[in-house]
């Protein structure tokens, strides 16, 4: 049976599972959520640099991103710093939409499935 490593699991969730070279990371939300759209997505970006280094890959190994905007309004701004944070035709399989999150703070949520 092939090993399954999960990052950090508690009752609800891992911060990270990987299973068969797919790294799957949790919705990353900013530690700060006093920040604006673009405090938040950049702490979410280095969130996730963190997460997929810890599993042996990096953002040029995306292959999928799920994003859940609080106001889509703020689609342009986030979409600044993830174009930024992305190499140049690396960019992954995507979905943004706007969501009611968790905490009314919560700007933005990124969810990313990569590869090693």
């Amino acid at each position: 049976m092939s090993r399954i490593i999960r990052t950090e699991p508690n009752a609800i969730l891992a911060k990270a599972v990987e299973y068969h070279g797919f790294v799957y990371l949790q919705g990353v939300v900013a530690a700060d959520l006093t920040a604006d759209i673009s405090g938040q997505t950049a702490d979410v970006l280095a969130q996730i640099d963190a997460l997929l280094e810890l599993h042996g890959t990096d953002k040029t190994r995306l292959l999928q991103a799920q994003i859940w905007l609080k106001d889509i309004r703020d689609r342009d701004a986030m979409n600044t710093l993830w174009t930024a944070w992305l190499e140049p035709g690396m960019a992954p399989a995507r979905a943004c939409v706007e969501a009611n999150m968790a905490s009314p703070r919560c700007l933005v949520e990124i969810m990313v499935t990569a590869c090693k």
